[in-house]
């Protein structure tokens, strides 16, 4: 993690996090057991990656569909020593879920507000950005997301191989302008930073 500048403290409370990590997959599937030995690289670093481009103005950050914390609660660890005014919101819907990342917030003091709901039922909140990572295509996830938006919100969304695809599709239905970044991470991965999304038909 020495390339992402994090301090001695964030990479403490990020080793505590791996080790958890490792202990509760026992009790619960929280990543695909393939990528458990490799979980440094494949979800602590993938997730790192992203941090950089939150811009330094954001204020509220949203991670839908948290899962096991990825990449949401890697952000929130690094932003607490970098930029602590960064609120880091996780909403992930399956209960177990949520009492894990409870336990990750607990063991690593970060303060993060944790939410076990449904995202479409995260009503009358917008955020300056919103991330998501394998947690649907594109086209339904920008649906997810275009009631948390506010003007200047983005979103940042780290795809696989498929993204290209990805975004076909969701111009059907969409509007936005897009950045796509290569991933530090994997050759066949990029991180697809969306801004000014509107739903056709609503111009």
């Amino acid at each position: 993690m020495e390339k992402y500048n994090v301090s001695r403290e964030t990479f403490e409370k990020l080793k505590l996090y791996h080790q958890s990590l490792i202990e509760w997959q026992g009790k619960m599937n929280l990543v695909s057991n393939s990528t458990l030995d490799t979980a440094w690289e494949r979800h602590f670093a993938d997730s790192a990656q992203l941090y950089k481009l939150i811009p330094e103005n954001a204020k509220t950050m949203v991670d839908i569909g948290s899962g096991a914390g990825f990449p949401g609660m890697v952000l929130a660890i690094m932003a607490e020593g970098r930029t602590p005014y960064l609120k880091v919101t996780l909403v992930e819907s399956i209960a177990k879920k949520t009492l894990y990342l409870k336990r990750v917030k607990e063991i690593t003091n970060t303060d993060v507000n944790i939410l076990n709901r449904r995202i479409e039922n995260l009503k009358e909140k917008t955020f300056d950005v919103i991330t998501a990572r394998a947690v649907i295509n594109l086209k339904d996830l920008l649906g997810y997301a275009h009631p948390l938006f506010r003007k200047n919100s983005i979103c940042i969304f780290p795809k696989g191989k498929s993204h290209k695809e990805e975004i076909e599709l969701a111009r059907k239905e969409w509007f936005f302008d897009i950045e796509t970044v290569p991933s530090e991470v994997s050759d066949e991965s990029v991180i697809l930073i969306i801004r000014n999304l509107v739903k056709k038909g609503k111009r």
